[in-house]
């Protein structure tokens, strides 16, 4: 398997987080806060109309405490 991320659009990876336990917080312009019970922090993912940054993904996933693994068998 390549450790390469798949392109993905914004709601796909807001879609495989709240598999994760994230729910959406709030909604502030473009971008969609996610918290999760127990985490004191947030992810942020940007509500653009093109697919995510691979660099973009990675962070996201890296924020949410997830593995590029485990987010991937989410999608």
């Amino acid at each position: 398997m390549t450790d390469r991320l798949p392109s993905l659009r914004p709601q796909e990876a807001i879609r495989a987080l709240e598999r994760a336990g994230w729910t959406i917080d709030r909604q502030k312009g473009s971008h969609v806060s996610l918290k999760k019970a127990g985490v004191a922090h947030v992810v942020v993912v940007p509500m653009h109309r093109r697919d995510l940054a691979r660099g973009m993904l990675a962070a996201i996933i890296k924020d949410s405490g997830l593995s590029q693994a485990e987010f991937l068998e989410l999608l």
